[in-house]
């Protein structure tokens, strides 16, 4: 997997998506980040790119910090965003083949939330995806210490916390994109328990909170 080509295929198809969207699509909220629109939502993708080849980059990708993307780009139609990221896309290829791949789970992860926003699926089943997924199951695991095992199980692809699939005593069956949405906290409790087909969720749901609360809504993409 080449995340910098992995990164250009996510930013074209984000710009693909974006570029015709009306100014009333560009208004509506986004239901996995409920509190920004679809165009506040791809001011801080953009932001979040011109910050780090900048060198403008905390740790902990604060809130403050992310906000204030979206505020100074208050008043900037989807179209100057984009020419914006356009602008930024090869400076940010350049620096993450000098540094590391980090910016590639950003764009993965918020092209799906932009595509429950405007009802457009795509993007479900990429080599991206699959890597950003790999990882947060690296940061969701260490979150299950004390509990059981719990098993994930989908048409081609399983994952267990420990031991095999098939023994642990709680399973989610449910698609592939489904089960890799759930571990960066786009899946509500709801779906969760009903994607449980062996076993008892509840102890499990607070680790499902990688990325913040788990949301109130059903989500789909």
């Amino acid at each position: 997997m080449d995340p910098v080509a992995e990164w250009s295929a996510a930013f074209d198809r984000v710009v693909a998506l974006v570029s015709p969207v009306t100014a009333e699509q560009a208004a509506r909220p986004v239901p996995a980040c409920p509190d920004w629109t679809v165009r506040e939502l791809l001011s801080h993708m953009v932001g979040l790119d011109v910050d780090v080849v900048r060198g403008d980059e905390p740790d902990d990708h604060n809130s403050a910090w992310t906000q204030r993307q979206v505020d100074e780009r208050a008043d900037r139609s989807v179209a100057d965003l984009v020419s914006e990221w356009q602008r930024a896309a090869e400076p940010l290829r350049a620096w993450m083949r000098a540094n590391n791949p980090r910016p590639l789970g950003d764009v993965i992860i918020h092209e799906q939330d932009l595509r429950g926003a405007l009802g457009v699926p795509g993007g479900q089943d990429t080599d991206g995806l699959h890597a950003i997924r790999e990882n947060m199951l690296g940061r969701f695991a260490p979150r299950l210490e004390g509990l059981a095992p719990l098993a994930f199980v989908a048409d081609g692809w399983q994952w267990c916390s420990a031991g095999a699939a098939d023994d642990a005593p709680v399973v989610l069956a449910a698609g592939a994109f489904d089960l890799s949405r759930a571990v960066i906290s786009r899946r509500s409790a709801h779906q969760l328990r009903r994607w449980t087909v062996r076993g008892d969720i509840e102890p499990y749901l607070p680790a499902f909170e990688v990325l913040g609360p788990l949301p109130e809504h059903d989500l789909q993409e």
